[in-house]
């Protein structure tokens, strides 16, 4: 019998650990970006691939589908008009790259502006694949606190000048002013127009993240960034994920050609999935202002759902906002819960949620933080998954201090 080839000596240095095999999502599953499985419009998606198909299909012939490398051509263009309408943002579609998800847009800037030991600004609670990518990347990476409008610029302007005096300029600023993950805040125009001008004032750029900003319950939302700095020194992302599907992988980037041109470069894919793109442009083009709105109706109704049943089965153990749009809710607990210890308990029991610290470069501060998807769960699910969740809570760390099921009489 052949022994088994040891290719762990061949491994790169900083490879990590091996994946564990996936065996499926746990009953109650609160994690990651997923959605409304009932409103991922199946049927118009169906109806929008046979169209573009039929009438386009041949193009699949080549790579880039006589479009170039920026991806299909007719997408760009729906995503120009709808940038303009939805967050005040005057581009044209060869400003727009598609990427196969907006993940690897932040690859991308990563690439070309960060080496080993460079520095960037993030907000302190943020994206967890971004810090992440970040640490990986040997980078310094700075959190700036939040407060309910997302950055604190007198942070931002005191890092700043103390980073001066050092001889450090950031690379950029990360923020995710519309709908921040994890916490929901919405960053105001008046802040927005503050932190353009400290940051070309250092001379650092900012690196706007809209992918959840589609999801806001009113409709309304400030001006982006972009669109206030006039694409000067921003880099802007966005995705198809939580507003269609986030198996799609369709996201985008938007930025002056001559960052553009220097992205394109480092995109050696032969370009994000064609059939993607060409479904996304036949449906959105037809359907994306009237199927947007419905999806975000069920969320705020599911997000009601979960504030509620925190609320009966944590009772004031559990401190958490009224997010005004998005799929996530951050949740404060009292200080004796370790959410990391927390998650492992509870996924033994069927519920999966996201530790704090995954989430923030303050650890500590985070520590008893924990954030839950809300947007895949039906209502019920949410209901009967929190009532696990808080009996896992009180057995590990005694919070909540009884179950409500039990009677208070």
């Amino acid at each position: 019998m052949t022994a088994p080839f040891d290719f762990a000596p061949l491994l790169a240095p900083g490879t990590p650990a091996p994946a564990i095999p996936w065996k499926g999502f746990p009953k109650y599953n609160f994690i990651g970006g997923h959605n409304d499985a009932k409103h991922v419009p199946v049927d118009a998606l169906i109806a929008a691939a046979t169209a573009v198909l039929r009438r386009e299909g041949a193009t699949l012939a080549t790579y880039g589908l006589n479009s170039g490398p920026q991806g299909y051509k007719p997408l760009r263009e729906f995503l120009a008009g709808k940038l303009k309408d939805h967050a005040g943002i005057g581009c044209s579609p060869d400003e727009i790259l598609i990427t196969s998800g907006s993940m690897q847009g932040l690859d991308l800037v990563n690439s070309l502006l960060l080496s080993r030991g460079d520095t960037v600004l993030v907000e302190q609670e943020s994206y967890g694949g971004a810090l992440t990518k970040l640490t990986k990347l040997g980078v310094n990476t700075i959190g700036i606190p939040l407060d309910d409008e997302g950055l604190r610029l007198d942070v931002v302007k005191q890092t700043l000048e103390d980073l001066k005096k050092k001889g450090i300029k950031p690379k950029y600023i990360y923020t995710i002013p519309t709908v921040q993950n994890p916490t929901g805040a919405i960053m105001g125009e008046k802040r927005r127009a503050e932190l353009i001008k400290l940051a070309a004032e250092y001379g650092v750029m900012i690196f706007e993240d809209e992918c959840y900003s589609d999801l806001i319950w009113s409709g309304e939302r400030p001006r982006s960034i972009y669109s206030m700095a006039n694409g000067e020194g921003v880099i802007f992302i966005g995705s198809f994920s939580k507003s269609i599907a986030p198996a799609l992988r369709v996201g985008y980037l938007v930025a002056k050609w001559d960052i553009l041109g220097r992205i394109l470069g480092l995109k050696q894919d032969a370009g994000s999935g064609a059939l993607e793109q060409m479904i996304l442009a036949e449906f959105c083009t037809q359907h994306f202002a009237t199927h947007v709105p419905k999806l975000n109706k069920t969320l705020h109704a599911k997000l009601q759902v979960l504030r509620e049943a925190l609320a009966e089965q944590f009772g004031t153990a559990a401190e958490f906002g009224d997010p005004k749009g998005g799929i996530y809710l951050w949740i404060k607990l009292p200080e004796v819960v370790d959410t990391q210890k927390l998650a492992q308990a509870a996924l033994a029991a069927g519920v999966s949620l996201n530790p704090g610290p995954e989430w923030s470069t303050n650890k500590a501060y985070a520590k008893n933080r924990l954030r839950l998807c809300f947007a895949n769960p039906e209502p019920e699910t949410i209901r009967q998954g929190v009532a696990v969740l808080a009996e896992v809570c009180r057995r590990e760390f005694g919070v909540p201090l009884r179950s409500a099921n039990v009677d208070k009489g």
